[in-house]
């Protein structure tokens, strides 16, 4: 019961990594607030329904909408009074190459409009919830923030500059954070995933997912449960005295071998 009494915010909470985390973090004690724009699978998914007995709060919630996100906090504390973790792991993919041609004709780029929404979900929700939650933070002199980045924001990766650059940026924003919140009792990191099997890796092609592998000194995929355990970590006491770190979970991945 590592985190019993504490209350959490996890972004992106329905599927994959982040439903992941608040089974994990449930298992552990803690109450979990889920905001996603994917109805939350177990029990009524209706937003804003409770399942009083394991301390669930579905929030039907747009993380780069800012007004959407403070309604949220404002019910977070109506209903249990204070927000003592937040994880930063909504996000999504819109792969392209910027620019690709095959015998010597330009084929495809990446939108523009690909881009940014890459950047406002990934980057942008990123600040938009942590604004919202840290005067709670800094208000209760507690506080763990803790967002999802990824290796390819540590090593790039061909054919994603709009989420290596939401990704890079993830960590740029976290150790800013570091510095400004530490005074306040609140730490801030975040956490680079190697390659996990979710949603997002299920279609690539086989190809594709034996390159990953043979870059992945594990020779596994992880799982999502391998993030969640990180995000357990960070969010205990046992990290009090860390924050401004990446911590990658990567299996040990060694990229461009």
């Amino acid at each position: 019961m590592r985190l019993n009494n504490r209350v959490a915010v996890v972004t992106g909470g329905s599927n994959g990594i982040g439903r992941a985390t608040v089974e994990r973090f449930q298992q552990e004690g803690a109450k979990v607030a889920v905001w996603d724009v994917v109805d939350f699978a177990g029990g009524d998914d209706k937003p804003g329904s409770k399942q009083p007995e394991s301390g669930v709060l579905f929030q039907k919630v747009d993380v780069t909408d800012p007004a959407a996100v403070e309604s949220a906090v404002k019910d977070i504390l109506s209903e249990w009074g204070k927000i003592d973790i937040l994880i930063n792991n909504a996000g999504i993919l819109r792969d392209a190459q910027l620019a690709a041609y095959k015998e010597g004709v330009l084929k495809s780029q990446m939108s523009v409009d690909d881009f940014d929404d890459v950047i406002r979900v990934n980057l942008r929700g990123v600040f938009i919830c942590t604004r919202a939650v840290a005067p709670v933070m800094i208000q209760q002199r507690y506080g763990r923030i803790i967002s999802t980045s990824s290796v390819v924001g540590l090593y790039g990766n061909f054919g994603q500059t709009n989420y290596v650059a939401a990704k890079a940026g993830v960590i740029g924003m976290t150790r800013v954070w570091a510095r400004e919140l530490g005074r306040h009792n609140i730490t801030v990191n975040a956490v680079a995933p190697g390659f996990i099997q979710t949603e997002m890796i299920k279609n690539l092609p086989e190809k594709v997912l034996e390159g990953m592998l043979s870059r992945t000194p594990l020779r596994r995929f992880g799982a999502p449960e391998d993030i969640a355990n990180a995000f357990l970590f960070l969010a205990g006491e046992e990290a009090s005295f860390i924050t401004g770190t990446v911590l990658s979970v990567d299996g040990g991945l060694v990229v461009g071998t």
